[in-house]
């Protein structure tokens, strides 16, 4: 009896730890989904038949070299700007045989540290940039009707408040909003005159129509982390410090490049 007892406990103590794991696994997967945004149906992506080209945006993600590398690992606030890891990458410090007792602190200046998200939004309606109409309250049969952008059409966004180091913060945002959507993102995109789309909307008589394009984009927000960046040399030993560290909240506004919402109405009265 008692071997029997121990054995069916041996049997719950290796099945515990798997049914854990296997929860841990799908909430895993489960987070990774959340990650991918729904383009909702009426969204359509324009870049085939977009008149501007608009040039692809890299994420501008740099790969730090191995000593950039053991410099941030050093630091005591996490690195992820750019412009900071490509001057680090720029920069080297040979190791010397009678190093022992030197010591130097050297300031590299002030920066925007990392970026961290806590929100991103798509807003499919962001801008509206184009509408075609037509009056068939005279007709006596449908009257189909497709997309034409009458003018080209410059869509901006940016961050929604003045910081220091915009530029750099902008970097980041763009890198972590493009992570966690999945979609071509760009502070600016345009659509250029005359770009026309297949897809035919129904204007039935006696009514008029109207075909509105809008520009969406993302809505990101977060907290940028400041600091002042001194290298420390202590003989051949290197580091990074990091002094008088601030938080700000931010939020920024970033296109979807070469992509649209259509939202097509129709009436018996102007509009």
């Amino acid at each position: 009896m008692k071997r029997f007892v121990f054995i069916w406990l041996l049997c719950i103590s290796i099945s515990v730890p798997f049914g854990l794991n296997s929860q841990a696994e799908e909430i895993e997967v489960g987070a990774k989904a959340d990650k991918e945004v729904s383009i909702p149906s009426s969204v359509l992506n324009i870049a085939k038949e977009n008149t501007y080209p608009n040039p692809t945006q890299d994420v501008p993600y740099l790969q730090p070299s191995d000593f950039a590398q053991e410099l941030i690992d050093s630091s005591n606030v996490k690195i992820e700007n750019p412009e900071l890891i490509h001057m680090l990458n720029e920069s080297n410090i040979s190791k010397a045989p009678l190093a022992f007792g030197y010591r130097a602190t050297i300031y590299l200046g002030h920066w925007a540290l990392n970026y961290q998200s806590t929100e991103t939004a798509p807003n499919w309606e962001f801008q509206k940039i184009n509408t075609n109409y037509f009056d068939n309250r005279g007709g006596k049969t449908p009257y189909q009707i497709h997309y034409v952008q009458e003018a080209q059409k410059i869509v901006k966004g940016g961050l929604t408040a003045k910081i220091p180091a915009a530029d750099d913060v902008q970097k980041m945002m763009l890198i972590k909003a493009s992570e966690k959507t999945n979609l071509p993102l760009s502070f600016e995109t345009i659509i250029g005159a005359g770009t026309k789309k297949d897809q035919v909307y129904n204007i039935m008589p006696k009514r008029l129509g109207y075909l509105y394009a809008y520009a969406p984009a993302v809505n990101e927000k977060g907290k940028v982390t400041y600091g002042e960046v001194f290298l420390v040399l202590k003989g051949n030993k290197k580091s990074i410090v990091i002094k008088n560290v601030t938080s700000q909240g931010i939020g920024a506004w970033i296109p979807v490049q070469d992509h649209l919402s259509f939202g097509f109405l129709s009436s018996d009265r102007p509009r």
